[in-house]
């Protein structure tokens, strides 16, 4: 399936030799929405609003920093015998959503202590904040016409991209040939994931259970969509790193779920002292 439509400009403001991204411009959007909707829950379980806000300021660094090691680690081959700087060559692309995670999630252990709270508390109202960022944050990488899939063919076109507005499929006509919007996919996917993570919430289920459904959803439809991008990382050969990060989050998540309810590790209500 060949085309030939213009791309959007993935510049959202050029002030002499400062440039705005629209990438920067849709990941901060997603990370301020996430903290509002964080709030939002701690208000309504009665923790203090300012608690998420201190969570943040340590959070994203360390989440950016992680997901740009996790990349580093997984490309090495490209960046041996190369100028040691571009390591650190962040602005010129390449984290991993999965390296930021990793880097969040610890940060919010070490966090929960330090604080004396429950990081399960913390997990399951952040759950929700962070896949509304990730469905939010996956639009910058249409802006940069990047994370796609491979071409599609001529009778997919007809049957489905056809009927997607003309700045998206315009966007996916990268070289003169129409890809896969695997970022379109995957946003459709996280805000399944975030309206089945507000719904359960509400029915107020044991500690932990939110996050570790949002890991296990997640991955889910991650693994899928992993198949059919093009920029994958690979453990080796063919096998690609997100996908066996997913399948171990998935079996690793849904057995620590049926170990803290069988051992009692989890309580039924955010009131008791079990974490």
């Amino acid at each position: 399936m060949t085309c030939s439509e213009p791309a959007l400009n993935n510049v959202f403001l050029h002030l002499g030799f400062f440039t705005v991204y629209w990438y920067g411009v849709i990941i901060a959007t997603g990370a301020f929405l996430g903290l509002w909707l964080a709030t939002r829950e701690s208000d309504r379980l009665g923790l203090k609003k300012d608690l998420f806000v201190d969570l943040i300021v340590f959070a994203i660094p360390i989440a950016i920093i992680s997901a740009r090691i996790y990349y580093v680690v997984f490309e090495w081959e490209n960046y041996v015998g190369g100028p040691w700087w571009d390591v650190f060559a962040i602005w010129e692309g390449g984290i991993a959503i999965h390296g930021a995670l990793i880097g969040s999630v610890i940060t919010a252990i070490i966090f929960a202590r330090v604080r004396k709270v429950s990081f399960w508390q913390l997990a399951d109202i952040a759950a929700p904040s962070l896949i509304l960022g990730q469905a939010i944050g996956r639009w910058g990488n249409f802006m940069n016409q990047e994370a796609h899939g491979r071409a599609v063919s001529e009778a997919y076109y007809n049957n489905f991209m056809q009927y997607l507005p003309d700045f998206i499929t315009n966007q996916m006509c990268i070289g003169g040939t129409m890809y896969h919007p695997t970022f379109l996919y995957e946003s459709f996917w996280n805000i399944l994931v975030l309206i089945f993570l507000l719904v359960l919430r509400r029915y107020n289920p044991r500690r932990g259970v939110v996050f570790l459904s949002y890991a296990i959803a997640y991955s889910i439809g991650r693994y899928f969509i992993e198949g059919m991008r093009t920029d994958s990382l690979y453990i080796v050969g063919e096998l690609r790193t997100a996908q066996v990060i997913s399948i171990v989050l998935v079996v690793g998540c849904i057995g620590l779920m049926i170990y803290r309810k069988v051992s009692g590790l989890a309580d039924k209500h955010y009131d008791g002292k079990k974490v």
